[in-house]
């Protein structure tokens, strides 16, 4: 089995914190022996023999997805329930900054505290953590002393390869180094990734679990990232992998750490679920334990095994703090702090000396706000640093918008996604003027175009380069296949049945338009005689020429009918499509217009 702790001279930043933590500690039994009456009025105070019992703090996060700074627009918001019932917008929140900050704050007074995360900590990134593979964020979260990190399925974006990078550090194998003399020194804590195996040995290709230990307390962690991730990450990037079950592998490496005597263990998990309130102080047991979340998590919580104490969750960018009942009906905490750094959350276990454990019924979890105050200063200058070094890419205008383009918002059409669908569309014609349909999945519009000029003053409206690659950051291809008109009526379906039947994935379409009855159910949603190519009634028999972003015609998100394809022809970045369109049909005196969301029509 690999080894579960990362090598000692990978973790030599924390050493500082750890001596400083010992130092308070034993302050802290001089104190308790100078004054016996305050620990007896401790132990009637919370019913615990002093000793036996010891509060470890694990504050976690989830899907950062490397932003460094601020995140802008809809990406730098949350909503708070209030006590009477309604909801309030709360605007600018997150940055690693502000998130350093809380959590350095959030540690004070707390000599045992674990920070953990549960994948996507980079993937879908911006430009300042991007165009360098992502090292500044890895850096970033070296320094703000991150234990631990299961991996996501952007963690696979770049590949195994490039993965075992980011965990071992050594230059980018074409990029090579950014800075001379300055060598990437890799994550300085583990990455997990227990379901992820080798195809030919059937061994994790990271470490599965970790152990990490303080006087006597041991924490054990699984990391798994979902099952589904080769569905939705290029084939290249999990070529050689196998993905296996998230609770089954929960399951087998809960009972080899208990083997080996740990018997507090917390599962990262990067799945999560749906609350039934976007708020993220909603509480989601408020008709009962778990009662207010749906989604893959809740089926993966009652099946891992009860020997797990908390699961640390992700994937889904919903904030929640819940209590679903393990498998022999016991209460166990299932967390998510959002994304982009926006939330961190707080979980009080309390470790039982004695026999190793957590005492479940004293397991408190609260998400807090990452607000813009109190910037941790190291962070201020990590930005600065690599923010010098990526302004003249990032900073270069390439078109205007007239208002905001927003983020597709399923089921409903979304401003920026059409957009980006005319612009592959108008690729897609320069290269093949017999392109008749571009399809765009909303996942791979990643963020929104503000109106509001950035920090940067590049002026209202004006569309950087940094903010376009903000919104399509993977580098996929824009792709051309002939589908028939029965396979393109398929492809429509497959939006809100088999794989995506539970949860649609409504693509942003141009050259297209059709009738979406939500009414019904699976493939019958898709209304067969709306459908409308270039204005004209779809023909089955008729060959389409159909443009995607390589991502979509390999069949990511489910759509397995667009890799059957024919003819297919790989074209350039569809960054580039964006940049070429936006600077065809913008300028300063002519911004681009908001497209009318009239291309989907949508039955509730």
């Amino acid at each position: 089995m690999p080894a579960t702790t990362p090598p000692q001279d990978r973790r030599r930043r924390r050493t500082t914190r750890l001596l400083a933590a010992a130092a308070a500690l034993a302050t802290a039994g001089a104190l308790a022996a100078a004054l016996p009456s305050a620990a007896s009025a401790d132990e009637k105070t919370t019913g615990h023999k002093p000793g036996r019992y010891q509060d470890v703090q694990l504050l976690s996060f989830n899907d950062f997805h490397g932003n460094l700074e601020p995140p802008t627009g809809s990406s730098g918001r949350l909503t708070e329930l209030q006590p009477d019932g309604s909801v309030k917008t709360i605007e600018g929140v997150g940055g690693v900054e502000y998130l350093a900050g809380s959590l350095r704050k959030a540690r004070e007074g707390h000599p045992y505290s674990i920070t953990a995360a549960a994948g996507d900590l980079i993937g879908g990134s911006p430009l300042i953590s991007a165009l360098f593979h992502d090292e500044p964020t890895i850096e970033a979260m070296n320094a703000l002393d991150l234990d631990v990190a299961g991996v996501g399925n952007h963690e696979f974006d770049e590949g195994a390869a490039e993965l075992k990078r980011m965990q071992n550090g050594g230059c980018h194998p074409k990029d090579g180094c950014y800075e001379e003399g300055r060598t990437f020194e890799g994550a300085q804590f583990p990455y997990l990734a227990a379901n992820v195996v080798d195809e030919k040995t059937g061994k994790p290709m990271l470490d599965p679990t970790y152990v990490w230990e303080k006087n006597g307390v041991k924490i054990g962690f699984i990391g798994v990232t979902l099952e589904g991730t080769p569905d939705i990450v290029t084939a290249d990037g999990v070529k050689g992998l196998k993905f296996l079950d998230e609770t089954a592998t929960i399951n087998k490496y809960a009972r080899e750490l208990q083997k080996r005597g740990v018997k507090s263990i917390v599962a990262l998990i990067h799945e999560g679920g749906a609350p039934a309130s976007e708020a993220y102080n909603y509480d989601c047991d408020s008709n009962g334990p778990g009662s207010g979340i749906s989604g893959p998590i809740a089926d993966i919580a009652t099946g891992v095994t009860a020997k797990v104490d908390a699961l640390v969750t992700g994937h889904t960018h919903a904030a929640y703090a819940c209590t679903i009942p393990d498998p022999e009906g016991n209460p166990r905490t299932v967390t998510s702090a959002a994304s982009f750094g926006r939330l961190y959350t707080d979980t009080t276990l309390t470790y039982d000396r004695r026999s190793g454990d957590i005492v479940r019924t004293s397991v408190k979890s609260a998400n807090h706000v990452v607000v813009r105050e109190n910037p941790a200063r190291d962070m201020t200058d990590l930005i600065a640093h690599y923010k010098a070094m990526s302004a003249p890419v990032e900073n270069r205008p390439i078109g205007w918008i007239a208002s905001e383009l927003a983020q597709p918002k399923a089921p409903d059409d979304s401003t920026l996604g059409n957009v980006i669908a005319d612009a592959q569309l108008a690729y897609a014609k320069s290269v093949d003027p017999s392109a008749d349909v571009a399809l765009m999945n909303p996942g791979g519009v990643r963020a929104g175009l503000t109106y509001a000029s950035s920090p940067a003053g590049e002026g209202d409206g004006v569309v950087t380069y940094g903010e376009a690659f903000r919104v399509q950051p993977f580098a996929n291809t824009v792709n051309l296949v002939d589908l028939t008109g029965a396979q393109l009526l398929t492809v429509l379906q497959q939006q809100v049945s088999g794989a995506n039947a539970a949860a649609p994935k409504i693509l942003q379409p141009s050259g297209l338009t059709y009738t979406l009855d939500l009414t019904k159910t699976g493939a019958d949603r898709i209304v067969t005689d709306s459908i409308r190519v270039a204005g004209a009634p779809l023909d089955p028999a008729k060959t389409y020429r159909v443009a995607a972003n390589s991502f979509l015609a390999g069949g990511g998100d489910g759509f397995t009918e667009l890799a059957k394809g024919a003819n297919p022809l790989v074209g350039k970045d569809d960054l580039v499509a964006f940049e070429t369109y936006l600077a065809a049909n913008s300028s300063a005196t002519s911004p681009l217009p908001a497209p009318a969301a009239d291309r989907v029509n949508v039955i509730k």
